[in-house]
This record gives C-alpha cells, sequence and structure tokens, in this order.
C-alpha cells in the first residue's frame, strides 16, 4: 500500500478562511442578511483564533447546518464561482507545490476541511487534487435538510474521515503526510506517519518542535495584518463602505493654473 497526503484547508493551503468567502458569496447572492454575515464573521474569527471545546463544536456545526437548511442544492452550487474568485488568489504557492510533488511521487492528495463537502470536491478539481473531504449535508428532493450526513470533519472528526478513505482506497496512513497550521488538527496529524506544521500557531509549533515535525514557515505578517482586516471589514459591512463610496464618487475640483 501507498501513503498520501492531506492538506487542511484554512490558512494552510490557502491563507485566511474560505467561510468568509463562503458567507460573502451568501450575502450577495441574497441567502443571509448584512446582521447574519457580521455575526458569522466574528463567530468565524473566534473559533479560528481560540479552537473550540466540544460544545463549541457542536453549536458550530449546528450553525452551519442551519445556515443551509432548506436552501436548494443547485443555488449553492452557482455560488461556486464567486466562492472561487475570492479563494485562489488567497493560494499558498508553496504548499500547493507539496501537494503536486506528492502526486508525482505517486501519493494521492486530498483537501480536509471543516467547510462543506461541496466546497472541498470543488477546489479539489480546480486544483487538480485527487479529492476532497469535508462536512457532508443531508440532502432530500435537492434541498438541503439541515441535519448532517457524516462526520464533522474538526479536531477528531477529520481523523475520522482520513481513516475510513484509507480504509476504502488501501492506503497506508504510516506512509501518509498530513498539513496543518493549528493545534486543532493534532488528531489528524497524528493518524499519519508524516505530520508536517505549516506557519504553525503557537500550541502547534511547540508540539512540532518536541517532537521534531517538519516545519514549513513562510507567512508574511503583512498577509495576517491584511486578512484581519478583511475579516473586520465584513462586520463593517455597509458601515464605512458607504463613507469610502461617497468619496470616490464626490467631483473633483479642478485646480486653475495662473497664467
Amino acid at each position: 500500500m501507498a501513503g498520501a497526503a492531506f492538506f487542511d484547508l484554512d490558512k494552510t493551503l490557502m491563507e485566511g478562511s474560505s467561510a468568509f468567502h463562503f458567507g460573502r458569496a451568501a450575502y450577495r447572492a441574497g441567502m443571509v442578511s448584512r446582521r447574519q454575515l457580521a455575526s458569522d464573521a466574528w463567530a468565524n474569527l473566534r473559533f479560528r483564533l481560540h479552537g473550540s471545546t466540544d460544545q463549541g463544536t457542536d453549536e458550530l456545526r449546528q450553525r452551519i447546518l442551519d445556515s443551509i437548511a432548506g436552501q436548494r442544492v443547485v443555488d449553492l452550487a452557482r455560488m461556486g464561482p464567486d466562492i472561487l474568485a475570492g479563494i485562489l488568489p488567497l493560494l499558498y504557492r508553496e504548499v500547493l507545490d507539496e501537494a503536486y510533488a506528492h502526486q508525482d511521487a505517486g501519493r494521492p492528495a486530498y483537501i480536509v476541511t471543516a467547510a462543506s463537502q461541496e466546497l472541498a470536491d470543488v477546489l479539489a478539481h480546480v486544483l487538480v487534487l485527487d479529492g476532497g473531504l469535508g462536512m457532508r449535508s443531508e440532502v432530500r428532493d435537492g434541498v438541503y435538510t439541515g441535519r448532517a450526513a457524516g462526520p464533522f470533519t474538526y479536531r477528531e472528526g477529520k481523523a475520522e474521515a482520513i481513516r475510513e478513505l484509507a480504509a476504502r482506497e488501501g492506503i497506508d496512513l504510516s506512509e501518509s503526510y498530513a498539513y496543518s497550521d493549528s493545534e486543532s488538527d493534532l488528531p489528524m496529524m497524528r493518524t499519519v506517519g508524516h505530520p508536517v506544521a505549516v506557519n504553525p500557531d503557537r500550541a502547534l509549533e511547540r508540539v512540532a518542535r518536541e517532537e521534531g515535525w517538519r516545519v514549513m514557515r513562510f507567512d508574511k505578517l503583512g498577509r495576517r495584518i491584511k486578512w484581519a482586516a478583511a475579516v473586520g471589514s465584513v462586520a463593517l459591512v455597509g458601515g464605512g463602505s458607504g463613507y469610502v463610496a461617497a468619496r470616490a464618487r464626490r467631483p473633483r475640483r479642478r485646480l486653475l493654473r495662473r497664467r
């Protein structure tokens, strides 16, 4: 059996959070209100910064499921171009090159994310990876019911999804690799023989140092500030942007030259 390579999405394969771009696309499509968008942006920021308890994980999962309950599958699929337009420019080329190197060495490469299975599938297709593992939602008659259809791919849920895929595809996890930036992905990283920390948070960096794991570090402070500003802008949707627009529309006075 051969190994495989598993890549976390948010802040590992891409800069920032895919949920931000999903929320923005949903707002543009009229699926969420401005208030819901700001609330989700703040909740997602807290989730990314502080991780989650078991209770917090369940609450996050339910919040995601509630947000799509009653929506047609086709309508969410049509948001794909808007979501990808936000995500693709933020991909870390260094990590994508790692994925391609694994493929060239005979190891399939997968995205593993707490985002939806649909987003994982689309990204894997566009990036020419071998597949994606995400949160599955129940669908009846082409409409999301708001109930889960599999494990929540976060913390232990990611490890569970990887083990299920390995058993199904005959993957040797002892010869496999896992890439992540966050302590929350330690269950996934301990499932494989070759964990790799990518721009790790403090907790993951400490574990990586203690256990001798490889560390990839290429993130720049400016990128982090840029992402924080982008998230903050969601919370201020409709606020400061109106001022900016008004300034943009204001006609410029011509300067009179003295003759």
